[in-house]
């Protein structure tokens, strides 16, 4: 194999193919450079298709090494082990287009594996995995029926940027990946910050421009390579073997029995009547051909029976506008709102919107709770995060319970950054926020109902949200005479339409996005009809959801941590924290309280869950890194006693006296009552010339009396202290 390299300009930044040096017993490999990040590409499959399978068998797998950053992985191991959530939600971008592209009925194994050798910040390597999966496929002898590409779009100070730098990302008010062919776009998946639908139909618009040239620099590409492609062994029934099953169906009948009512029961009837059909055909079939050819061939007849639902569903949607569930094509599915189901969680909602149903559930913690994250680009921390789970029940099936897949990471995460935008940040609220979605019931847009269950669960919860974010997953059938696109549509009609996009948002504007097309020609028209169609769910999602809860609540869970923050001076923080921690440790112990100090905002957060205890530990605090002022209470130790008085200890390092005078008309029984180490409550009465804290008892009226002095000042004789200083 000889060694090619082809380069380009692109979006501003030099863009490198190199084929024939790396991996080279790989049936195809593709090393791409673009500005600063590499990737090696590579692509192997059997040749023979593999038996007792009815899907296609890919895998995509995104490696992201740490030294492609120039970086040590944390932990004990210092090796990469199970991908991250970032490289499973990579591998998902790039499985997405390419895997509608194989042909139809190809059950050969492949297996795609993008490894990043170098990672630019500015130029991120996952976006560009989809180029160059495309040009490993099309110069391997794998049957790959397209040439695709992606990019990312930013929309900056009024203009569409195609792969923004870190920088602008910063500013952009949308941040998505779009893929496509040179015909159209194929796949969307992104965040925004409440942009119009115009403004994201601008998006797609610019990004297919893009795309287009991507794609023809690809073109010229595998126009050098004679490549021979393998024969997809794609089983066929024998000629003439369905054709009798086929004049067996009624559709009309058919028709009807999909209007049966619930999910479970609509897939009973159809089973029903399939097997039904079934066994009448191969009563007859009997007369032709041998028991063996006809149960060897039995799955093709179940495969034609769904095909002829798929063809009967979407007649009867492009002719009568009459859906599976008799809705028509605009129409939402009924909807319920529960709140407060779970007593201790800290805010809880059920979101049932047909038969598809999530149980929100929001957990507050503090800064000890953030997630940690260490990805080749990243690290630090993260106080928001919601958890997506799907398990078995939820569609009535028996699975054993696994870590969540990537169905599920994806799914969380689209709906995390559906809100995230929407939640408050930073001192505002200083909690870590965990929202989990418990998935009870699916029959479509389960992710959809996790974003609706999440925003009423963070309102129920006192998180000062200032609007809510609803979701709506659309779908399309497109016939020649016609195309109408649904409405929040159900699994059976996400299955055989020709488009998922989902949509999530508040009244003024889109937050996410995500979008698989099935089908070429999808045109701008139809992506904004659908789009306006999404914004009119949306609002009608919402009004009830405002109806269930129409802002935050005012305070948080019993249940939940409270956290205070004060500011503190640079200069004080030692004092906070005192020799080997001691003052911290202490303050912590006495008040019940964790205490975290953040040295580069020059913070202090304090955790507990006692208020009056907490109240407490925020005068203690003030009292030792700012002068106290008369009034202030306190509730203080007495560390030592004298016949006049007490020595109280209103704040490590900080000790006042509280002398008899001001004990009140019982002073000397009170000051017989007490001893050394007992707590007592103290007001600030003032401060002299020296710095000294004058004390009184709480709640004690004290005459303050002008002391006379009849102290002679001592003479001045500088001769005499001359005199002194001599000797």
């Amino acid at each position: 194999m000889s060694y090619k390299r082809w380069e380009r300009e692109f979006f501003g930044q030099k863009l490198v193919i190199e084929n024939g040096k790396m991996a080279k017993q790989a049936d195809g490999a593709v090393l791409l450079k673009y500005a600063d990040s590499v990737l090696l590409t590579t692509v192997n499959g059997n040749e023979k298709a593999m038996p007792g399978t009815d899907f296609l068998p890919l895998t995509v797998e995104y490696q992201e090494k740490f030294y492609a950053a120039g970086k040590i992985p944390g932990g004990f191991l210092k090796r990469e082990s199970r991908p991250s959530d970032n490289a499973v939600l990579s591998a998902r971008i790039i499985d997405r287009p390419i895997r509608p592209l194989f042909p139809d009925g190809m059950r050969n194994e492949i297996q795609v594996i993008i490894t990043v050798l170098s990672a630019d910040p500015d130029n991120p390597p996952d976006i560009w995995g989809i180029t160059s999966s495309s040009l490993a496929l099309n110069i391997s002898p794998i049957p790959f029926e397209g040439i695709v590409a992606g990019v990312q779009v930013g929309y900056v100070d009024g203009e569409y940027v195609i792969f923004p730098s870190a920088e602008e990302l910063e500013r952009s008010e949308l941040d998505i990946v779009v893929a496509g062919t040179e015909n159209a776009v194929a796949m969307v998946e992104g965040e925004a910050k409440e942009v119009s639908e115009e403004v994201m139909v601008g998006a797609l618009e610019a990004a297919h421009e893009a795309i287009k040239s991507l794609v023809a620099f690809q073109k010229e590409i595998i126009s050098e390579f004679a490549i021979e492609k393998w024969e997809a062994e794609i089983p066929v029934a024998p000629e003439g073997f369905l054709e009798p099953f086929n004049a067996m169906v009624d559709r009309d009948k058919l028709a009807e029995i999909m209007l049966t009512q619930g999910k479970k029961n609509k897939d009973k009837v159809l089973k029903a009547y399939r097997d039904e059909l079934i066994e009448l055909f191969t009563e007859k079939a009997k007369e032709t051909w041998s028991e063996e050819e006809i149960e060897a061939n039995t799955g093709f007849v179940k495969d034609l029976f769904h095909d002829i639902e798929k063809e009967v569903m979407r007649k009867r949607v492009i002719e009568d506008d009459v859906r599976m569930d008799g809705r028509k094509h605009d129409e939402i599915r009924p909807i319920n709102i529960e709140l407060d189901l779970l007593p201790r969680a800290h805010g809880s909602a059920l979101f049932t919107r047909g038969e598809t149903q999530s149980l929100g559930i929001v957990t507050l913690g503090a800064t000890m709770d953030e997630q940690i994250v260490d990805t080749m680009f990243e690290e630090g921390s993260k106080s928001f995060m919601l958890h997506y789970n799907f398990p078995p029940f939820s569609t009535g099936e028996v699975k054993r319970l696994r870590g969540p897949g990537r169905r599920e990471i994806g799914h969380g995460h689209l709906a995390e950054r559906s809100l995230k935008n929407i939640v408050p940040k930073g001192e505002s609220f200083p909690y870590t926020i965990r929202v989990v979605s418990e998935v009870l019931e699916s029959n479509g847009s389960s992710s959809m109902a996790t974003v609706c269950s999440g925003s009423l669960a963070l309102m129920a919860a006192g998180v000062p949200m200032e609007k809510h974010v609803a979701g709506v997953a659309m779908g399309m059938i497109q016939e020649p005479q016609k195309t109408v696109v649904l409405t929040d549509i159900l699994g059976n009609e996400d299955h055989m339409g020709d488009m998922d996009f989902k949509v999530t948002g508040t009244r003024d504007g889109i937050t996410a996005f995500q979008m698989d097309v099935k089908v070429a020609g999808v045109s701008s028209e139809i992506m904004t009809k659908a789009l306006e169609q999404a914004k009119t769910a949306r609002l009608k999602i919402l009004e009830l959801m405002y109806k269930a809860v129409p802002a935050p609540r005012e305070y948080v869970s019993d249940y939940a941590p409270i956290i205070r923050t004060i500011n503190l001076p640079y200069e004080k923080i030692g004092e906070i924290i005192g020799p080997g921690g001691k003052v911290i440790k202490r303050l912590s112990s006495d008040y019940d309280s964790t205490i975290f100090i953040d040295d580069e905002k020059s913070q202090a957060k304090i955790v507990g869950s006692n208020r009056e205890k907490l109240d407490q530990l925020e005068k203690v605090i003030d009292a030792i890194i700012s002068e106290v002022k008369p009034g202030q209470l306190f509730e203080g130790k007495i560390t030592r006693a004298e016949a006049y008085g007490f020595f109280v200890e209103i704040a490590p390092g900080k000790t006042g006296l509280l002398h008899i005078s001001k004990m009140g008309a019982n002073g000397k029984e009170f000051l017989k009552a007490h001893k050394v180490g007992d707590m007592i409550a103290v007001e600030i009465s003032g401060t002299d010339q020296m710095g000294k804290i004058g004390l009184k008892l709480e709640g004690v009226e004290v005459t303050e009396e002008k002391r006379r002095d009849n102290r002679k000042p001592f003479p001045r004789n500088d001769r005499n202290r001359g005199d002194r200083n001599r000797k």
